[in-house]
């Protein structure tokens, strides 16, 4: 009885609380939750004891400190930096360095804090890099000085288990008077092209045309040739036949015909006569058909 009267009493429960808050509270600093992409770099009494997970961790709380780190790829945003070239232009230059923690233990013994680290040797480095080329080499190579950063800073940063991925250069502003500069560039090398892309135009479509007519004149002259062509055997055969038929006839019709024609041509008053060498021969058989006919009229 008198147990359960003490176990009742508001002093007793009040203990069994305080109790259980303190159960609790220590056993959510003793454990700790750690995922896979994370490690806890764990000091017991300020001493490095080591790196934990990823999984359920237990600590000794009040005597053990931790210290978590992501493994995973992250980037540091450098705002602009104002560098000046090698021909003295000066440039405002932003870019983010990109990394990833390989040794969670490195990254917290070896250096403060790696991002200010990072920052500040980044931006050494860019105004050593630009200082040493031309403007036009710094608007034009922006890949090789990110590839000169990265390496750089990667030399510097290995030593702390940090791994820098990539460096990616966002903007490079020059002065107003060179972005001007750029403009006029710029408009002209378009007019040049707009200019070369017209002349060629008009150079294909002359030589279309002169292909064309080529084309054309190569026709009309087979068309020409064909037309010769048959003309020609039209001819020949013309002469062939009259040279059948004049086969076929004698002396004495050929003569007639002849005579024919002369009296033909006779009939115009205009005409002149003008008799071939043969047409002497050709009165030598009449001559004798008059002779012959006058002997027997006798």
């Amino acid at each position: 009885m008198v147990l359960l009267q003490i176990l009742s009493t508001p002093e007793f429960l009040f203990l069994v609380f305080l109790l259980i808050l303190f159960i609790i509270i220590f056993a959510r600093a003793a454990i700790k939750r750690v995922y896979e992409y994370e490690r806890l770099v764990v000091f017991r009494l300020g001493k490095y004891l080591g790196e934990k997970g990823p999984g359920l961790v237990v600590i000794i709380p009040i005597i053990d400190t931790v210290k978590k780190v992501d493994l995973r790829e992250r980037f540091i945003q450098v705002t602009k930096q104002t560098c000046i070239t090698k021909d003295n232009a000066p440039v405002d230059v932003d870019f983010l360095i990109y990394y990833r923690v390989l040794s969670a233990s490195d990254s917290v013994l070896r250096v403060q804090s790696f991002e200010g680290a990072a920052v500040g040797i980044g931006t050494t480095t860019l105004r050593a890099v630009i200082g040493d080329i031309l403007l036009d080499e710094v608007l034009a190579k922006r890949e090789t000085i990110n590839q000169i950063l990265r390496s750089k800073l990667d030399e510097v940063t290995s030593r702390w288990g940090v791994k820098i991925t990539n460096v990616e250069i966002r903007e490079i502003i020059p002065p107003k008077q060179v972005q001007d500069a750029m403009i006029l560039q710029m408009s002209a090398e378009r007019n040049r092209r707009a200019l070369i892309t017209e002349a060629d135009g008009k150079k294909t479509a002359a030589i279309t045309i002169a292909e064309g007519e080529k084309q054309a004149t190569i026709l009309r002259a087979e068309g020409e040739r064909q037309a010769a062509i048959l003309k020609a055997e039209g001819f020949a055969l013309a002469l062939d036949t009259i040279f059948k038929v004049a086969k076929q006839l004698d002396t004495n019709t050929l003569t007639l015909q002849y005579f024919e024609t002369l009296k033909a041509l006779a009939q115009s008053p205009s005409t002149k006569f003008i008799f071939p060498m043969e047409f002497t021969s050709l009165l030598t058989p009449i001559q004798e058909f008059v002779r012959r006919a006058t002997q027997i009229n006798k």
